[in-house]
């Protein structure tokens, strides 16, 4: 670690008070050292790493970090704060605070080198002395290993605790030499048959990760084997990080008792682990209570209990949320599953469709079946192609969306009973509520039966033959006989409205559209608003009131992204270097109807970008609206203009709203008031409120 921290970059005395601020004093001793070439970048950089997750730990260590492209080597700068600085642990602010850059093509072996500071951090010696450390020399050698903590903690036995692979080598032989000399003190303490126990002690395997994989992953692999070898367990630890990962032997995890899941990033290969007693955390909790965990899984384990479902413990929506989600949150994540996996179907097929439709005419929906007419020189029969394979594609819309939403809720049990609730209700006219409907019930169905005891003999064959079996005839019966005529006439009552919207309603719907396309820009309420579009125009033969909402809810989208690279063309000194550069990129995405292209801007001034959008895709929406624009195809942008109705209205439509965002962000970021001392990207001065919004940076969904 001697080229990763020298003095230089140790910061015995950090008197800042926020860990923003903390961060850019750090990182400026970088750029200092010819580490990082861009601050603001990697600034963001980190300011978005630490939007995932806060990265405060307990015992007053706050530890910011990432991978990126802005750093030359990796680099690791430390600082002290006297009074500490907040950066989200649960016990209060962090007094040591390390600052890790690591470059974006980071090798391993630097990589497995900053887990190994990691690791050092779990040691209360170590972060003891750095407490003690007299000057920035004493306090890298320290960080270097140059220097042991103390007589107490002597440097082999440090070295040995702290190398990387002892997460799954070195470390299994030494947790499973302590697990058998304390487990005779366990089974005393517990009550349990010594002899048995000793020959024989409780067996754990753990799984750790974290989104950056370089510090809380292994952190947690620290905490978890040294709980261990206090409670008397052998437990081996499969440490997840950015430096690859080995997996654990098979015969270790056949022969293991229980399983821990402390990760925030899905586990890689987690079929392995399936049919054992799972407790499924974040990483944090590794980190700060491994003790409970192993009570826990030994816990599941008295009681029989196993992980539900095929995949080894959790849904694809718990493997990726967060530990202790409400109901409310874990529903609309469900739904949000289900509308991720549609939204490729409702493009390319609506895409297709409206080929279709431009080279073939309106009428080409009457066309035969391409099957029994089809001539390689006709333009008609490409345009009948096109449409009748748009046709099929629209016709998985359904479906789909009612099996990934039953996926997210129960895993691939979900996916046969949510498909087949998902035709019906395509087949009986239920549309996009009924499958809405069909997913929530086959995923709830399956979670029900997967709750019932099954003698281990049938357990192999619950997940192929018994639960898609019971869980299809319930919800087609559910379906056909019970909800499903209510479901479609409500559908119909819904397309009814929306074709009968005309005049004030209709510019109204556009102004309601715009709004939300623009409030989150790519998030939950976006894309509920650009369900509602599709799922009007997901038929062969939409209405022409559905292609409107279609028409107001894209341009709507395209509205913020061009409307901030406007504004960086226009006022170049309001924005800085970075933004300037996201500025070209927005161009492009804004054009072809990404509205993620405003994230950055967004999340660097969200009290002036968001409303600046909103009231741009307001009015985008409600002209378009009052244009009478229609749109069949879901996506594109500018690329399908030729396939819109009033095309050059609707181009003006767009180009009003964005005129309105560009005018709104630049009049709001004007009104700033300069703070003296601080530079403005571009002039002389800059606002405090913009430096701290630059380094903050969260990410939006």
């Amino acid at each position: 670690m001697s080229d990763m921290i020298t003095a230089d970059l140790v910061d015995l005395d950090l008197s800042v008070e926020t860990k923003e601020a903390a961060a850019r004093s750090l990182a400026e001793r970088m750029v200092a050292q010819g580490r990082v070439t861009d601050l603001e970048g990697f600034l963001a950089d980190v300011a978005a790493r630490e939007a995932q997750m806060p990265t405060g730990l307990d015992g007053g260590i706050g530890i910011p970090h990432c991978r990126s492209a802005h750093v030359t080597e990796p680099t690791l700068a430390f600082g002290r704060s006297a009074t500490g600085i907040d950066f989200g642990a649960a016990d209060g602010p962090a007094d040591l605070i390390f600052l890790i850059a690591a470059p974006a093509g980071a090798d391993d072996a630097h990589l497995m080198i900053l887990s190994s500071l990691a690791r050092q951090l779990m040691n209360a010696e170590f972060t003891d002395a750095l407490r003690s450390a007299g000057d920035a020399a004493t306090a890298a050698a320290l960080i270097r290993g140059d220097a042991a903590p103390g007589d107490a903690a002597p440097a082999a036995e440090v070295s040995a605790a702290d190398t990387p692979a002892g997460a799954a080598e070195g470390s299994t032989a030494d947790s499973v030499s302590a697990s058998a000399a304390a487990s005779a003190d366990a089974d005393t303490a517990t009550g349990e048959d010594t002899d048995t126990e000793a020959a024989r002690p409780f067996r754990i395997v753990a799984v750790t990760s974290c989104p950056t994989g370089i510090a809380h992953t292994y952190m947690a692999a620290e905490s978890l084997e040294n709980a261990g070898r206090e409670a008397g367990v052998e437990l081996v630890v499969e440490t997840q990080g950015s430096a690859g990962f080995t997996r654990l032997d098979p015969a270790v995890i056949a022969a293991a008792d229980g399983v821990i899941f402390a990760h925030d990033v899905p586990v890689r290969d987690k079929d392995r682990f399936a049919g054992k007693p799972t407790v499924d955390v974040g990483v944090k909790a590794g980190i700060n209570r491994p003790a409970a965990l192993i009570t826990e899984v030994r816990g599941k384990a008295a009681r029989g209990e196993v992980s539900a479902s095929a995949a080894g413990g959790g849904t694809p929506v718990e493997r990726t949320g967060e530990s202790g989600d409400s109901y409310g949150t874990k529903l609309r994540k469900w739904l949000m599953t289900g509308v991720s996996y549609m939204v490729p179907f409702v493009a390319a097929g609506g895409l297709l469709i409206a080929l279709g439709f431009a080279i073939g005419g309106w009428e080409i929906n009457k066309a035969p079946s391409v099957m029994e007419h089809f001539s390689w020189t006709q333009v008609d029969s490409w345009g009948a192609l096109l449409f009748q394979i748009g046709g099929v594609a629209f016709g998985f819309l359904i479906p789909v969306l009612a099996g990934y939403i039953a996926y997210g809720m129960a895993d691939r049990p979900g996916l046969v009973p949510g498909f087949v609730g998902g035709m019906i209700a395509s087949n009986i006219a239920a549309g996009f509520l009924g499958g809405l409907v069909a997913g929530l019930l086959a995923g709830g169905i399956v979670l029900a039966i997967q709750r019932i005891k099954i003698p281990p003999v049938l357990r192999g064959i619950m997940p192929v033959v018994v639960i898609p079996l019971i869980s299809s005839l319930i919800v087609g019966f559910l379906m056909f006989v019970v909800i499903g005529k209510p479901i479609a006439e409500a559908q119909k009552g819904m397309t009814d409205w929306l074709a009968g919207l005309s005049g004030t309603n209709a510019v109204l719907l556009g102004v309601l559209l715009g709004l939300m396309m623009c409030f989150d820009l790519g998030g939950p309420v976006n894309k509920v608003a650009y369900a509602f579009a599709t799922a009007g125009i997901a038929v062969q033969d939409p209405s022409d009131s559905a292609m409107k909402v279609m028409a107001a809810v894209m341009a709507a989208g395209m509205v913020p992204p061009l409307g901030m690279a406007l504004a960086t063309t226009v006022r170049k000194k309001l924005f800085t270097p970075t933004e300037r550069e996201n500025g070209k990129a927005a161009w492009v995405l804004g054009a072809s109807f990404i509205s993620e292209g405003a994230i950055p801007f967004a999340a660097a001034d969200p009290l002036r970008v968001i409303p600046a959008s909103m009231a741009g895709g307001a009015v985008t929406g409600a002209l378009s609206m009052a244009f009478g624009a229609t749109l069949r195809a879901p996506h594109g942008g500018i690329f399908v203009v030729p396939l819109i109705g009033n095309p050059f209205l609707y181009l003006v439509a767009i180009a009003a709203g964005v005129c309105v965002t560009t005018a709104v962000v630049i009049v709001l970021k004007g009104l700033r008031k300069p703070v003296p001392g601080i530079v403005e990207p571009g002039t002389t001065e800059k606002s405090a409120a913009a430096t701290a919004a630059e380094a903050k940076q969260p990410v939006a969904a």
